[in-house]
């Protein structure tokens, strides 16, 4: 079965997982294998007036809309795009007297559509909203009572003058939400900024080595003439070579966890064992719980003890981050790390995640030297772990190659800019903003280190020179989470 611009995939019944895509043609890796816009998108709750309601980009200087007071946008083209959407949702914001919560804002939207459109297949879409799976079988007793909360709230929201839709209508839009809201990020893609619901997307089932990663591409209104705006969608785009019939798979939590953890997390929040290779075989598990080899191996009981002190560890640098504790963080992680060299091996992930805050908080305070030796040596075991052509290993590695750039380690810093810019053109494509960024940075520090090679001596005193006269580029604020996850829950 395909539909408008769906034809390279085909919905098929996925042996004990349900429906699942299937290619219908080759792809290679960075192929885009369908685009797709959202059948519903809201900004979050904390962002309303920080991030633009149409293409969900962070701006400086944000339009109001003049009847709500509610809704931003970027400019007029955004503002007129959204209308369609907006438009119920503004009258019953002005009736209710305030906007309700995200989840409220996107269930809404989404029966709006259904109003206007019918709850059948929409243009381009392989499945219906009605179709979607929404587990309310399977939630516990607190997403229960969430559940019902939301339903009230809903209907104390909902104008009497729009179609009434039956109790358990609202809680299946509420259960598709719930399970199959994706996150949507600013146009740099390191904040999560909203949640949508993409039909097509939910069909691609989880693996955790899956041949596919999703990249969100806010679009572009910003060209003269309006035949080459781009509309907002999500790309789902191959990471290695795919044969005509292979199933198309996409990871829905992060790699960096030893397979019980990951298990653990999608059962919690997908409702679902996983049974991919990697969990069954528990491919990489040895890696991520790595001890220290060589002549004195280190005693199950040491072992347990320092991943005990990193666990704790790891909440109280959490805590002093919440803060702003930046130079607190900075003491719990060298001593964190002082406790786990002697005993944990270089790709172990309690490791990892120290030397990962570490190099981050390090950067943002402008100790560039000790960033990037504790960045390279992050860098050297994702390397080990993830997938190599994985978005949040390239993030990692552009994150490492600017700090070696900013501590004047040339050489390094050009290397990894290059390596992570590999990455990220078959993660997010040669047109998404952060690959362009990455772009602007290897013609510069290829530029650097041709001058590096002629004069190293010169080449010092001009960047000596250079960091004088400027501030050097302060790097953003070190945020509380990792880069966004692919699937939006609801905590």
């Amino acid at each position: 079965m395909t539909k408008g611009g769906m034809e390279s995939v085909e919905v098929f019944t996925s042996e004990g997982k349900g429906r699942g895509l299937k290619a219908q043609k080759e792809f290679l890796p960075g192929d885009v294998i369908f685009a797709e816009p959202a059948y519903a998108a809201v900004v979050f709750d904390s962002l309303t007036h920080l991030v633009c309601h149409t293409c969900f980009k962070r701006q400086e200087r944000l339009h109001r809309c003049g009847q709500c007071k509610f809704a931003y946008y970027c400019d007029r083209t955004c503002q007129r795009a959204a209308w369609l959407n907006h438009k119920n949702e503004c009258s019953a914001i002005k009736k209710h007297g305030k906007a309700p919560t995200e989840n409220i804002r996107l269930a809404a939207r989404i029966m709006w559509k259904v109003e206007r459109e019918g709850s059948g297949l929409s243009e381009g879409c392989l499945v219906s909203i009605d179709d979607l799976q929404n587990h309310v079988d399977s939630f516990d007793e607190e997403e229960k009572k969430e559940l019902r909360a939301d339903v009230e709230n809903f209907l104390e929201f909902w104008p009497p003058q729009s179609q009434q839709f039956g109790m358990q209508y609202i809680s299946h839009i509420f259960g598709v939400i719930s399970c199959n809201g994706f996150t949507l990020s600013d146009q740099r893609g390191l904040q999560a900024v909203g949640v949508g619901i993409f039909p097509n997307l939910c069909q691609a089932n989880h693996d955790c080595w899956p041949n596919c990663t999703v990249i969100f591409n806010n679009g572009n209104h910003e060209a003269v003439r309006s035949m080459f705006h781009t509309q907002m969608r999500i790309e789902l785009r191959a990471l290695s070579k795919i044969s005509p019939g292979e199933e198309l798979t996409v990871s829905y939590v992060d790699f960096l966890n030893v397979s019980e953890e990951r298990r653990k997390q999608l059962k919690k929040q997908y409702y679902f064992d996983c049974a991919c290779e990697h969990c069954k075989k528990q491919i990489k598990d040895d890696l991520m719980l790595a001890v220290k080899e060589g002549e004195s191996k280190p005693s199950a009981e040491a072992v347990k003890e320092v991943i005990q002190f990193s666990k704790d560890t790891l909440e109280k640098i959490n805590k002093a981050r919440m803060e702003g504790l930046y130079h607190e963080v900075v003491k719990l992680c060298r001593e964190c790390l002082k406790k786990q060299e002697p005993v944990l091996g270089d790709t172990n992930i309690y490791l990892l995640r120290i030397l990962s805050i570490a190099s981050e908080v390090l950067s943002y305070l402008q100790m560039f030297e000790e960033a990037a030796d504790y960045a390279k040596r992050m860098v050297d075991g994702y390397l080990k772990i993830y997938h190599p052509n994985n978005a949040q290993l390239g993030m990692a590695v552009m994150r490492a190659g600017v700090t070696h750039w900013h501590a004047g380690l040339i050489e390094a810093g050009h290397g990894l800019i290059c390596k992570a810019y590999a990455i990220l053109l078959i993660t997010h494509g040669p047109s998404h903003p952060i690959t362009k960024d990455l772009e602007v940075m290897r013609v510069q520090t290829e530029m650097e280190l041709r001058m590096f090679q002629q004069n190293e001596l010169m080449y010092y005193k001009m960047r000596e020179a250079a960091l004088k006269n400027q501030k050097i580029q302060v790097m953003p604020e070190p945020s509380n989470e990792t880069s966004p996850s692919l699937f939006h829950k609801k905590e």
